[in-house]
């Protein structure tokens, strides 16, 4: 059978990307399970490496749209993404926030979700770049239905079948009966609840500081997380360098890295290109073989 064909997007070309991407390309455990594609800004793009800019800025979101136009063409099977500065999106007059939002208007998909997969942990989140006096307001139940029902929908093709889900209360202690904030008990709960009774099988909220020791023993499949660094930073101490970040409920597959553009580093030859590889076997892997399209198999 004819390998997968994988789009590896450079990411911003003044940070790590194009490093990490060529070795990730060339890599024995990359080629043996896909055909790596490299899309990178074309050659007379001028950008200063480690310096955050408008024009790299610019130069990454136009090769995220050739990424995604052809995955949807066809042309591709999958795309595994570099990272991407917000400030240079930001700089070049940008609105979306990184790759999440911007696949999402790309792709005119309503509703997705940033899930972090790795051999310790596995967690979505269910707000992801905003500040974090936002959150609350912004953690509402038909957010958590959705994001619960849409990683109960996605997690068979990560191999679990039948998924095992909890979900993080926002506040300490969960909230403690409400002493310590009612939204766990007024949202996180009834979400919960509903989810069950439509037949996810999802626990919680449970106590934040508690809930990823629960699931990287094996108790839960995933966690869902209500805020970003309450979900990343469980992943990163377990699992950095070998997490796997995927753009849940896209009509493409999209993986990428678990850490940012490094521009501290960027040209010096240290940066680690772990991650990289691992996001392109993962979307390799995710991409429907003709076998497992047959009924019963």
């Amino acid at each position: 059978m004819p390998l997968p064909r994988v789009a590896i997007t450079v990411g911003d070309p003044a940070g790590i990307g194009p490093e990490i991407a060529a070795v990730a390309a060339v890599d024995p455990r990359v080629l043996e399970v896909c055909v790596p594609i490299v899309l990178a800004p074309p050659a007379g793009v001028r950008v200063t490496q480690g310096q955050v800019s408008a024009q790299a800025g610019q130069a990454a979101y136009e090769v995220i749209v050739d990424a995604v136009s052809r995955a949807q063409a066809g042309q591709v099977d999958a795309i595994a993404t570099a990272p991407v500065s917000k400030e240079a999106f930001a700089l070049a007059g940008l609105p979306w926030k990184g790759h999440t939002d911007l696949l999402a208007h790309l792709t005119g998909t309503p509703f997705v979700a940033m899930m972090f997969e790795s051999p310790a942990l596995r967690v979505v989140l269910a707000t992801v770049h905003v500040p974090l006096r936002e959150v609350p307001a912004l953690i509402t139940r038909d957010r958590i239905e959705r994001t619960i029902a849409l990683t109960a929908a996605e997690l068979p093709r990560f191999g679990v079948a039948v998924p095992r889900l909890a979900v993080a209360g926002l506040n300490p202690h969960a909230g403690e009966h409400g002493l310590m904030g009612k939204e766990d008990q007024d949202v996180l709960a009834p979400a919960i609840a509903a989810s069950q009774t439509a037949g996810i099988d999802v626990a919680g909220p449970f106590p934040a500081d508690t809930v990823f020791l629960r699931a990287h023993r094996g108790e839960f499949d995933a966690v869902i997380a209500c805020y970003h660094d309450q979900g990343l930073i469980p992943v990163k101490l377990l699992a950095f360098g070998q997490a796997v970040n995927v753009t849940l409920g896209l009509p493409v597959i999209r993986t990428s890295v678990d850490h940012g553009t490094a521009f501290d580093i960027a040209g010096t030859g240290r940066a680690d290109a772990g991650s990289m590889i691992e996001a392109v076997r993962l979307a390799a892997k995710l991409v429907p073989r003709p076998w497992s399209l047959v009924p019963g198999k």
